[in-house]
């Protein structure tokens, strides 16, 4: 069967719901199509649910910033609770080398419009009680980042985007793009055909296969990450905790306590561990309590409820990839979130939303520091 829309998105995660949603509300017909049997259920749902504009690129912390805002008022503007808390980021400093980067690094996020700044040992004590003191120097804060619940949040812009009229194809295994003259003329499914005017790779970690069907490359690739989360216990912490430190068999780690008491936790693995498989492990457990209980003792009566395994898909420099491709110049790239969709996709949805159906220059600067056709050089220090 051959459908006709507007826009067809190939993804229904943390980037293509939001998008959909926003791009019915400028009156699209919008149709997502997604392997999976409902939304959300790629990488979405293995996000811890952190939600912060401390990036450090002027892209980020402005699409970042328009997440936080749509995300803070869900609740008030739409009726939808996504337990989002505003607890703040903490990125903490235990050596003169770190102190210095995170200071010097205040000075670009500071005239990007982030509301952060250094904050000594004794407010990072009042906001995290009992963290170790012994060799703490300090730390950025960033009041207004948060997290909310990643399963609510995702549940939530599928309601409004289906309200919206936006039409879901679940369970469509997608199949690649065929094209005629340098452009895309339809987008092939396991049980149906789609032609629209623009098509949205937003396919988290399958985006480069998808993109190579229309003889696209983006370097996009899957890298395994872990998380776990405890059971809910009385408040004792605000934000979420970030520990930039590595050893030798992870880099950062960072955790927080959510709106209900549940303290949720992640670490980087080194080396990386790339591919699909989403089994847990038994050396993440043991790898990141260890790391967690020597930055903060007193976390060590919690009792583990559960653990997961999801994707980053990874770029080079750690940062997304959102243009048009030249290639065929009616597929827009939104891929290679690099384990941050969720704090990007609200925000992304809504300057694509403006770019696509208003014609909007105002983020031409977003569009040129995440062009598929960049360098690709270096790595994102906050990543």
């Amino acid at each position: 069967m051959s459908r006709s829309y507007d826009l067809v998105i190939a993804g229904s995660g943390s980037v293509g719901v939001p998008l959909a949603y926003y791009c019915a509300k400028k009156g699209l017909k919008v149709c997502v199509v997604d392997r999976e049997a409902s939304w959300g259920r790629g990488q979405n749902r293995a996000a811890i649910g952190g939600l912060r504009a401390t990036h450090s690129d002027p892209a980020k912390i402005r699409i970042c910033q328009e997440s936080i805002k749509i995300v803070s008022s869900l609740e008030a503007e739409e009726g939808l609770d996504v337990e989002w808390r505003r607890g703040g980021y903490l990125f903490v400093a235990y050596d003169a080398e770190r102190e210095a980067s995170f200071r010097e690094l205040l000075v670009a996020q500071k005239a990007a419009g982030l509301g952060i700044d250094w904050v000594g040992p004794e407010r990072v004590r009042e906001l995290c009680p009992g963290i170790r003191e012994e060799g703490l120097r300090g730390g950025t804060f960033s009041p207004g980042d948060g997290y909310a619940s990643t399963l609510m949040t995702g549940t939530a812009f599928h309601a409004l985007a289906a309200r919206a009229g936006v039409e879901f194809r679940f369970g469509e295994e997608i199949r690649g793009f065929d094209q005629e003259g340098g452009r895309i003329t339809r987008m092939r499914s396991s049980s149906s055909e789609y032609s629209a005017g623009l098509y949205v790779d937003a396919a988290g970690a399958q985006a480069a296969e998808l993109a190579a069907t229309a003889g696209v490359q983006i370097p996009v690739r899957p890298d395994c990450h872990e998380a776990g989360v405890t059971e809910p216990v009385a408040r004792f912490m605000e934000p979420m905790l970030v520990d930039t430190r590595s050893d030798a068999e992870s880099g950062n780690y960072y955790f927080y306590q959510a709106a209900t008491g549940q303290v949720v936790f992640c670490i980087t693995p080194r080396p990386q561990v790339w591919g699909t498989d989403k089994d847990s492990t038994s050396s993440f457990l043991p790898l990141c309590v260890r790391r967690m209980l020597e930055l903060y003792p007193r976390l060590r009566g919690l009792k583990v409820r559960r653990t997961w395994r999801g994707m980053y898909p990874m770029t080079p420099d750690g940062q997304p990839i959102v243009g048009y491709a030249r290639e065929a110049p009616n597929l827009l790239l939104a891929a290679g979130m690099c384990g941050q969709g969720f704090m990007i996709g609200p925000g992304l949805g809504r300057i694509l939303a403006e770019a696509i159906a208003g014609g909007s220059k105002d983020y031409g600067f977003i569009f040129d520091q995440l062009s598929p056709y960049r360098k690709f050089e270096g790595m994102e220090m906050l990543e």
